[in-house]
């Protein structure tokens, strides 16, 4: 079993509003992602919600999802990915999870999948996206590092954990992921990308 967790917890404080429910294509992005979840070969479907989780979870109480809220959401990402692993340790044989965000409007099942794939095809204990010059989310942890991605602190998020194994790490291609939104701009410049269409079938 791989689930995968979508870390949704931040308070958007560079976009004045909150970005999760900012629509693009139709949908918000919050939904949008948890969709492209759903259509991946990944089970179950975690969402970890803080800022605004009445709100949040409106937005997605229709899909067959898991969500839980990390009251310590201000503490940075590490408490939503600690959120996250807690619900984790309740679910018997996990190979390992896939952590992800709302904010990356391009990814899609197939990337999802390929991480889940290429982990399968490797047995290397990280799979993680590339683009940008960088290595990020969307990635896959091999359940040997549960401990250490439970271990964060603060604003520490998995490209910590990324980076202290970099030569345990197999990178796949996902320039589009460079693309990620947190300022009013970067919402504005997306609307250059609306010819994209998600696939999540």
């Amino acid at each position: 079993m791989i689930p995968i967790v979508i870390l949704a917890a931040g308070a958007s404080t560079r976009m004045g509003t909150p970005k999760q429910l900012l629509s693009y294509q139709g949908r918000s992005f919050l939904r949008q992602i948890t969709e492209v979840a759903i259509a991946s070969v990944c089970e179950p479907v975690i969402v970890v919600l803080g800022s605004n989780a009445d709100k949040m979870r409106s937005e997605i109480s229709s899909l067959p999802v898991v969500v839980v809220e990390n009251l310590l959401w201000t503490v940075g990402m590490s408490a939503s990915i600690k959120t996250g692993m807690e619900l984790l340790y309740t679910l018997p044989h996990l190979e390992a999870v896939v952590l992800t965000l709302c904010d990356q409007p391009f990814i899609s099942p197939q990337i999802i999948n390929q991480l889940v794939e290429t982990y399968h095809f490797t047995n290397k204990p990280i799979i993680a996206c590339q683009y940008a010059d960088t290595l990020g989310v969307p990635a896959i942890f091999d359940h040997s590092l549960f401990a250490e991605l439970t271990a964060l602190q603060g604003t520490q998020g998995a490209k910590q954990i990324i980076y202290s194994h970099i030569h345990q790490v197999i990178p796949i291609s996902f320039p589009q992921g460079a693309v990620d939104i947190d300022t009013p701009e970067d919402y504005q410049q997306l609307s250059k990308h609306e010819d994209y269409t998600f696939v999540t079938s």
